[in-house]
C-alpha cells in the first residue's frame, strides 16, 4: 500500500468522521458508536467488491503504538491540573494501582474461567486479555459531569485514575504480550516485577527531562503546538525505540509537566493550545473507532458472542469489586478525605472502556494464542460501554444528586 493510498485512507477517515458527528448528535447516539459502524460498513463493501484495502496488522500494530497512543496519553495529561492530581495522588495510588492490578487479575481469571478451554485460550492469553480490559476512560462521564457542575475533586479523581491505570495498563499489556508470545521468559515474581519497575522508572526519568525542555520553551513563548506535539511523540519514540523503557510513562510526565507550564501561558494562547489537542485527541480517537469497526466481522458475533459476554460480566464484576473494596481505604488513612458513596457508585459505573482499549486490541500479534478472541472480547465490552454504559450515566449522576449531600 503506497503512501499516498495510505494518505488518502485517512483523509477519508477524517471525512466520515467529521460528517457523522452531527448525525450522531441528532440521534444522541455517541459518535463513537457511528464511527465504528462506518467502518464496518465500508470495509464490508470494499470487501465483498473483491478489493484488497492492503491493511495488514503491522499497519494497525504501528499505528495504535506509534501514533495515537502518544496523543491520547498526552491529551489526557495535558488536560488535567498537576496540582489538584498532586493534592489526590494518595488516594488516587490506593484507587488506580490497586484497583487495576485487581481488575486485571480478577477479570483474566474469570474470563479463563468462562471459557474453560487451557490449550485453546491459556493463562498467558488471558493475563494479556486481562490487562487490555483493565485501563478505563470516563470521557462521557467527566464531560457529562462538568456540563452538570460535580463537585471538582470528582472530575480530579476520576481523569486520574484513568491516567494511571491507562498508562500503567499499557506497560503490563506490553510486558505480557512479550510474555505470551516467548519474547520474553515466564521468569519469577521477582524478574518480573523488576522489569516493569525499570520500564516505568525509565519512562518517567525520559519524560521529565523531555519535559523540562519543552516546559523552558514554553515559558519563552517558542509555538507550543508544536513544541508540545514534538515533546510527546519525541519523548515516546525516545524511550520505546532507543532506551528500551516505557513510551507511556515518558509521554505522561511529559504531558503533566507541559499542563503545569500552559498555565502559565497567556490566556489566549493557552485557548489555543487547548483547542489544538482537543483536536488531535479527537482525530486519534475517531481513527481508532474507524478503524475497529474496520476490522469487525460478523463472525466475531457469531462464533465470540459467549466469549463477548463472558468479558462483560468479568470487567463489570472485577471493577464493582475493587471500587467497593479500594474505596473504603480514604477516610481510614491519615491526610487522605473520604470518599462520599456516589463518587464510588460513580467510578464503578462511569469506568468505561474506549479508544485506549481499541488501540491495544488493533496492536495484538497474529501470533499471539486466540487473539482474536481476545479482540472480540475487547470489542464486545467496547460496545457494552457505547450502548448501556454511556446512556445511563446521565439518569444515574441525576439520580445520586437527588439523594443528598451524602452522595455527591
Amino acid at each position: 500500500m503506497s503512501m499516498a493510498a495510505v494518505l488518502l485512507a485517512f483523509i477519508g477517515m477524517l471525512l466520515i468522521a467529521v460528517m457523522l458527528e452531527p448525525l450522531a448528535q441528532r440521534l444522541r447516539l455517541p459518535s463513537s458508536l457511528l464511527l465504528a459502524a462506518a467502518g464496518f460498513a465500508g470495509a464490508s463493501l470494499i470487501v465483498a467488491a473483491g478489493i484488497d484495502t492492503g491493511l495488514r496488522w503491522q499497519y494497525f500494530h504501528d499505528l495504535a503504538f506509534y501514533v495515537v497512543l502518544p496523543l491520547l496519553i498526552f491529551e489526557s495529561a495535558l488536560r488535567i491540573d498537576a496540582r489538584r492530581l498532586l493534592r489526590e495522588l494518595p488516594a488516587l495510588l490506593i484507587l488506580a494501582i490497586p484497583l487495576l492490578l485487581l481488575t486485571l487479575f480478577l477479570s483474566a481469571a474469570l474470563v479463563y474461567a468462562g471459557i474453560d478451554h487451557p490449550r485453546g485460550f491459556p493463562w498467558t492469553t488471558a493475563l494479556v486479555c486481562g490487562a487490555l480490559l483493565a485501563t478505563t476512560e470516563p470521557f462521557t462521564l467527566t464531560g457529562l459531569a462538568r456540563r452538570l457542575r460535580v463537585p471538582q475533586r470528582l472530575l480530579v479523581l476520576m481523569e486520574g485514575e484513568s491516567l494511571l491505570s491507562d498508562t500503567t495498563g499499557i506497560v503490563l499489556f506490553t510486558l505480557l504480550v512479550a510474555i505470551a508470545g516467548g519474547a520474553l521468559p515466564q521468569a519469577d515474581a521477582a524478574v518480573l516485577g523488576s522489569r516493569f519497575l525499570g520500564l516505568f522508572a525509565g519512562g518517567i526519568l525520559t519524560g521529565l527531562a523531555a519535559g523540562t525542555a519543552a516546559a523552558w520553551l514554553l515559558r519563552n513563548g517558542q509555538r507550543p503546538a508544536v513544541v508540545t506535539l514534538l515533546a510527546a511523540w519525541g519523548a515516546y519514540l525516545l524511550a520505546e525505540i532507543w532506551l528500551q523503557v516505557s513510551g507511556v510513562m515518558a509521554v505522561l510526565a511529559v504531558g503533566l509537566l507541559c499542563g503545569t507550564s500552559l498555565r502559565r501561558l497567556a490566556p489566549a494562547q493557552a485557548g489555543l493550545l487547548e483547542w489544538w489537542w482537543e483536536q488531535l485527541g479527537w482525530i486519534s480517537a475517531s481513527t481508532l473507532f474507524l478503524l475497529a469497526g474496520a476490522t469487525f466481522t460478523l463472525a466475531m458475533f457469531e462464533q465470540r458472542w459467549l466469549a463477548m459476554l463472558i468479558g462483560i460480566a468479568a470487567v463489570l464484576l472485577a471493577r464493582v469489586a475493587g471500587i467497593a473494596l479500594f474505596s473504603l481505604l480514604p477516610g481510614r488513612l491519615p491526610g487522605i478525605a473520604p470518599l462520599p458513596a456516589g463518587y464510588a457508585t460513580l467510578m464503578a459505573w462511569g469506568g468505561q472502556r474506549g479508544a485506549v482499549t481499541l488501540a491495544l486490541a488493533l496492536s495484538l500479534p497474529t501470533s499471539l494464542e486466540a487473539w482474536w478472541t481476545v479482540q472480540s472480547i475487547a470489542y464486545g465490552v467496547v460496545l457494552f460501554s457505547l450502548l448501556v454504559q454511556a446512556p445511563t450515566l446521565g439518569p444515574l449522576l441525576a439520580w445520586l444528586r437527588g439523594q443528598g449531600r451524602g452522595y455527591m
